[in-house]
């Protein structure tokens, strides 16, 4: 993972959140109340897709990993399938979701403080697991693909995250699909000398 690269993804998504539908930056922000206070408006809000870049408040939620947005949402029905222009579901953000520039800052300046730092990055991974699973549960289409061909498990290959991918995978994510350049989760897996990921995904094709 490279900081910098988090970085810059984070100003360019944070500008966007700007120029949000005010539900879409409440859900961006983390800001419950104003979530519900739309919502409570008019419950179309729930779906509506934010005209900058087709977000819906869920996909706003699962970028930053705002678990109560996300599980308030849900309990109201919002749609886990819904696209944004760039043809991602909310699943495909819980899964892309990476540590912050902030998140990568903390963990440095803590971790030699009694480990702190170790515990926080534990406390975010697992987090993220519990997103992906609320969303999996939630009836979120594993293999939807993107504008690019690629699936939530292509990401979680191309991130060796050896959380999410199990999970997956028990989900029916189908590790043969092919993205627009041909590779499948499983080429992936073998480009990057994931040995450990490759075994399991040639088990589950």
């Amino acid at each position: 993972m490279n900081p910098t690269y988090d970085f810059l993804s984070e100003l360019v998504i944070l500008y966007s959140s700007f120029h949000s539908l005010p539900i879409c930056q409440a859900a961006y922000q983390n800001d419950l109340g104003q979530v519900w206070r739309w919502v409570k408006e008019d419950g179309n809000y729930i779906n509506v897709q934010d005209g900058f870049n087709g977000d819906t408040p869920l996909i706003c939620a699962c970028r930053r990993g705002h678990m109560r947005i996300v599980s308030f949402l849900l309990r109201r029905n919002a749609d886990v399938n819904l696209k944004n222009q760039k043809q991602r579901t909310c699943l495909h953000y819980a899964v892309k979701k990476r540590f912050t520039f902030f998140d990568y800052l903390l963990i440095i300046l803590l971790m030699p403080v009694l480990l702190i730092g170790y515990f926080l990055m534990v406390s975010k991974t697992k987090q993220n697991e519990a997103l992906v699973r609320m969303l999996l549960n939630a009836g979120v289409e594993v293999n939807a693909i993107d504008c690019y061909g690629c699936t939530a498990l292509h990401y979680a290959c191309e991130m060796k995250n050896q959380t999410l991918i199990p999970l997956l995978l028990e989900a029916h994510a189908n590790p043969m699909i092919k993205n627009k350049h041909g590779e499948t989760s499983l080429d992936i897996a073998q480009r990057l000398k994931f040995s450990q990921i490759e075994l399991m995904l040639r088990k589950a094709s």
